[in-house]
């Protein structure tokens, strides 16, 4: 007798579903891997409420792989984009009109009511977001862009020069978001919200932090990853035999002791370099013009505004332009609170005075070890917090900031609460930490530039911090061995390391 993990609730199943598993097992019999296959396809299908999570998704694309032996990439993700109804006209510009008439791939109709709703992006008037999915490595990826630019990669006849790549991903959806922030008589951000999971073990829910833009986070990081990938499948000697070889390769990479400074190339922890090197801005800008212009063109008569002039559009695209380097190019990828599972702020929380005029430097000691994962990472904030709130009894989890070796920063106190980083100095800024014990050995060097280039700047950036600001390690303000001799030395080679003025 076959059991799936959800076996206390098969005795719910209706008849439908129990006919659809048999349809599945008749069909997947004559395999000689057919009972690994078996027990994996009825996991799958009795998925009643699926978790909004990648490896999930992957696995609903394994099980496609898994019914149509020899299923090319290009095939698969046009079978997707079928089922899930992308098919305008902007979409149909640059990757052709469907063919109705093909074979159907996908025949279980769990996974045909699955895919729209996975795959579909909306917000909601209650601010949920749909469409997106929770990765292994604790960020949130909207799909429909990240397939369409594979797609677009895929079908692409010359190596790195992939029509349609990038109005397809960031092109319309920034130029679109552009466009409603400048005519919005309400107020209206160009970019983002990011949100948080109802839960991160089996996400079903995400809901934003603040009133949506048109191009979410989440779905600037989908179009990113788009980007990413589809010019990595361009190339016909780097294209995968199967699509979830290259997913399961890109978002489940585990790292090692070294972090990222060992880690291979084409992975999500390396995300906004990755995308540094193949797009500069100025390229970037006209591909945002051009897809807004086809928008606009494909749409003419819908519009309720008047088509804007060239002149006008460049400026609102020089605009967001700004925004979108400093949010998602200059600042790290910062993890916030209710994805690592903080408790709340005990009491009321002090704001702090911006601008900043410093940046303390600690080191963790204790996690002594680098955390490498989300997961670890993720557990050793909790370690600290709880450390931090029912060992010394302070309201929160003293630092700021910290810096994880897989490649993200984690959300502290963050950039308006004083922090309890650094006594007599939690005022006038910020603390930041990274994990584990740097008395003889350093971090991995991803993760100092995490610190000193990357939160830095996005602070000055953001009018947290002075453009003058001083860097001083916690020792020197404090009796203490914090951040560690190794790290210490190499934070007193950083550009704006300054010795304590008596």
């Amino acid at each position: 007798m076959l059991v799936s993990r959800r076996g206390r609730r098969s005795c719910c199943h209706s008849t439908v579903q129990r006919t659809q598993i048999r349809e599945v097992l008749d069909q997947v019999m004559d395999f000689p891997w057919k009972w690994l296959l078996v027990f994996f396809m009825v996991e799958v299908i009795q998925a009643a409420d699926p978790p909004s999570h990648m490896n999930h998704f992957i696995r609903v694309v394994e099980s496609i792989e898994a019914q149509n032996p020899g299923l090319e990439p290009q095939a698969l993700v046009k079978e997707l984009r079928r089922v899930a109804r992308l098919d305008s006209p902007f979409i149909q510009t640059y990757l052709g009109v469907l063919d109705k008439q093909s074979r159907r791939l996908v025949a279980n109709a769990t996974v045909q009511e699955y895919l729209p709703s996975a795959i579909q992006h909306e917000v909601t008037q209650s601010g949920v977001e749909k469409g997106v999915v929770f990765t292994s490595d604790g960020t949130t990826v909207a799909l429909a862009p990240l397939l369409l630019g594979i797609e677009a990669g895929l079908q692409s006849v010359s190596r790195g020069r992939v029509r349609g790549l990038y109005p397809l991903t960031l092109g319309k959806t920034l130029g679109v978001s552009f466009l409603h922030h400048f005519r919005s008589h309400s107020p209206t951000h160009r970019l983002g919200p990011d949100g948080c999971w109802d839960s991160v073990t089996s996400p079903k829910v995400f809901t934003l932090s603040g009133a949506p833009s048109l191009a979410t986070d989440a779905q600037v990081t989908g179009c990113m990853d788009g980007v990413i990938l589809g010019m990595e499948v361009s190339n016909p000697a780097r294209r995968p035999a199967k699509l979830t070889t290259l997913l399961k390769g890109y978002y489940n990479y585990r790292l090692g002791a070294k972090g990222l400074d060992s880690a291979p190339r084409l992975i999500s922890a390396k995300r906004r370099d990755n995308f540094m090197q193949l797009t500069r801005l100025d390229q970037l800008k006209k591909q945002v013009m051009g897809a807004l212009v086809v928008h606009q063109k494909l749409n003419r008569g819908k519009l309720k505004q008047k088509k804007a002039k060239k002149e006008t559009l460049e400026r609102i695209i020089e605009a967001g332009m700004h925004e979108f380097e400093a949010r998602y190019l200059v600042c790290p990828a910062i993890i916030p609170r209710c994805h690592w599972g903080a408790e709340p702020y005990r009491g009321t929380p002090t704001i702090l005075s911006l601008p900043l005029s410093f940046m303390y430097i600690h080191h963790t000691h204790s996690p002594s070890k680098p955390c490498l994962s989300f997961a670890e990472c993720s557990r050793d904030m909790r370690s600290m917090q709880r450390f931090h709130q029912d060992d010394r009894g302070w309201d929160d989890i003293g630092y700021s900031f910290v810096a994880g070796s897989d490649g993200y920063i984690y959300e502290g106190r963050g950039w308006h609460w004083q922090g309890a980083h650094t006594k007599g100095h939690n005022s006038k800024g910020y603390g930041v930490s990274i994990i584990g014990d740097y008395m003889d050995r350093l971090p991995p060097r991803r993760t100092l530039r995490l610190v000193k280039h990357n939160l830095a700047s996005c602070a000055v950036l953001g009018a947290r911090l002075v453009q003058d600001y001083v860097v001083h390690g916690h020792r020197q303000v404090v009796n203490t061995s914090c951040p560690g001799d190794a790290l210490y030395a190499n934070v007193q080679t950083w550009d704006h390391y300054k010795e304590v003025q008596s």
